[in-house]
């Protein structure tokens, strides 16, 4: 029997853990830990962020010595990427977990997104453009079998969040100045990616997509097996988008399936989705909960 493996994605907005013993998921867990809180200001991860994550890796260290976990692949996104003190993270989740940190690409990020989130997809639904919408970047990667190309954005919704929506419900140009950022770095993707723009399925990942396909089902608590291959059309994501940016924080927050730790960062990262949406003609996306962790731990079983 193969031991089970570990993976662990410190996020910008989120710190996560998924074992995996080659077979089935053991354990996936999720804990908003906002590392690159500030990150853009300052260009440091805060002693207070760093404290929050390692906490969280303290926890995960002990689900995974419950499993015996033997191998663990622990890796670090956009926050870290744009922080000068990354090592002092890197060193204090190195004590907690015993494995360092990797310090992801943005096209290493958006290659192990798209072998996570395709592994369960039937080839001949492809090519698939799957997106990934973080915290501080969003990665777009492109393929059937394999991603043959991918490309990382400096667009996430907390990046976007501390950027520009300074107001209770946002303002329109606030609102305005999120989508149009969005919409210059696509540009970017339809440019140097153009094969993207003949995909035949549209794979979208991470908080912010679940979170929209949990208000749009109604679903007061998470319950992977209902938002995992959940089909958000164009026309709920943009009923989603509506909503959400002309609440205030208090009623936003009454949404159902919005962890408290989403309610400031949603409406950036719905700009970011009903902008993607809009840009490549979506009309529906494939919400999937397999993603970047789930390609990190297959790496561990190629190895």
């Amino acid at each position: 029997m193969t031991a089970p493996v570990a993976a662990i994605d410190c996020g910008t907005n989120s710190t996560r853990l998924l074992v995996h013993d080659g077979t089935a998921t053991l354990d996936r867990l999720m804990t908003i830990t906002k590392l690159g809180e500030g990150v853009d200001a300052t260009g440091r991860l805060s002693p207070a962020a760093i404290e929050r994550t390692v906490a969280a890796l303290r926890e995960y260290r002990a689900v995974m010595d419950r499993h015996g976990v033997e191998r663990v692949r622990i890796t670090a996104t956009s926050a870290a990427r744009d922080a000068a003190n990354a090592d002092e993270f890197f060193d204090a989740a190195e004590a907690v977990v015993g494995t360092r940190p990797e310090l992801l690409s943005g096209l290493e990020e958006g290659r192990l997104s798209f072998r996570g989130a395709t592994a369960e997809l039937d080839p001949a639904d492809g090519p698939f453009l799957v997106f990934d919408i973080g915290g501080g970047s969003t990665e777009f990667a492109f393929g059937i079998d394999e991603a043959t190309s991918a490309m990382s954005l400096d667009i996430g919704c907390v990046r976007l969040t501390e950027k520009y929506i300074e107001s209770d419900p946002p303002r329109p140009e606030e609102l305005v100045a999120c989508l149009s950022i969005t919409e210059a770095h696509l540009d970017d993707v339809a440019r140097e990616m153009p094969e993207s723009l003949g995909a035949k399925t549209f794979v979208g990942l991470a908080g912010t997509v679940s979170s929209a396909a949990m208000i749009e089902i109604g679903l007061p608590d998470y319950d992977r097996d209902r938002v995992h291959h959940f089909r958000l059309t164009k026309e709920a994501a943009e009923d989603v988008y509506r909503t959400v940016a002309t609440e205030n924080r208090d009623d936003r927050s009454h949404n159902p399936g919005l962890e408290p730790g989403r309610v400031d960062t949603i409406v950036g990262g719905m700009c970011i989705l009903v902008r993607v949406m809009r840009y490549f003609g979506i009309e529906e996306v494939l919400v999937s909960e397999a993603d970047i962790l789930d390609g990190l731990a297959f790496s561990l079983f190629d190895a």
